[in-house]
């Protein structure tokens, strides 16, 4: 999708993005930006910025921008364990982390299983980073983010996949890694720079708010413009949230005709 997108975000404008976002999707959680730095201090520069009295997951952190609109960047000290530290990048991926001792028993089998899924996560690699910020996408307090982090239901973030592969085409692929699945949104997009979906763990939805419905989306922001590009074209053909229900008993040929055909 890189040959249909626009590397340039200096005119980039987060606030209208995310108007654009809840004028077709009518996304309920705040669309949130997020960004690593290699220093501390370059981190504490950013506008409004707070910084945690105790120790969090990184899955607080992202709630805390996304459910209540605050910008609040973080050290390695500010999180609890490796786990999470690992994946942006923050602490090493090493033979400990690997072994995945942790999980032994409670999330996998036994140490295989558990050192499996350890190796299967996708990281930050260690050692170009400091500190991670979080924000409001719409602040533009991060202009640019790394990333994006957007929250939708099931129905919403179709559209929304519909809206990216609407031009340049191009099938998307994703995994799960099952618990710990910040490697999959966060984690994945923030290593390969490209966009990333994934089903929010037990930990996210224990501890950084996120609802029951609502799948994770990270992605990096050039490709923002041509989700909403894409969504505004399918919206004028009738392709639009909320998708309206035809009922499984009715005779299918006349909305297929409406919603299948130029």
């Amino acid at each position: 999708m890189s040959d249909v997108i626009t590397t340039d975000q200096s005119n980039f404008d987060y606030k209208d993005i995310v108007n654009s976002l809840n004028h077709f999707l009518r996304i309920r959680t705040m669309p949130i930006g997020m960004r690593l730095f290699e220093t501390i201090e370059e981190m504490e520069e950013i506008e409004r910025i707070r910084r945690p009295n105790a120790v969090h997951t990184t899955d607080q952190i992202v709630g805390m921008a996304a459910r209540n609109g605050w910008t609040v960047g973080i050290t390695a000290d500010d999180l609890v364990g490796a786990q999470c530290k690992t994946v942006i990048g923050l602490s090493p991926r090493d033979e400990e982390w690997l072994s995945g001792d942790r999980m032994s028993g409670v999330w996998y089998a036994d140490h295989e299983n558990a050192s499996a899924h350890q190796h299967a996560m996708d990281v930050v690699p260690f050692g170009k980073y400091q500190a991670m910020a979080v924000s409001p996408l719409a602040s533009g307090r991060l202009a640019p983010p790394d990333i994006c982090l957007i929250y939708a239901t099931p129905a919403q973030m179709i559209l929304f996949i519909n809206g990216l592969q609407w031009s340049g085409y191009k099938k998307l692929e994703w995994g799960c890694v099952g618990e710990s699945s910040c490697a999959d949104s966060w984690g994945r997009a923030l290593s390969t720079g490209e966009p990333s979906l994934s089903i929010p763990c037990f930990a996210e939805r224990r501890y950084g708010g996120v609802m029951e419905d609502e799948l994770l989306m990270a992605i990096p922001p050039v490709y923002l413009p041509k989700v909403i590009e894409g969504l505004k074209q399918l919206s004028a053909n009738g392709l639009r949230y909320p998708i309206a229900q035809y009922g499984v008993n009715n005779d299918v040929r006349a909305g297929m005709g409406v919603s299948y055909s130029p």
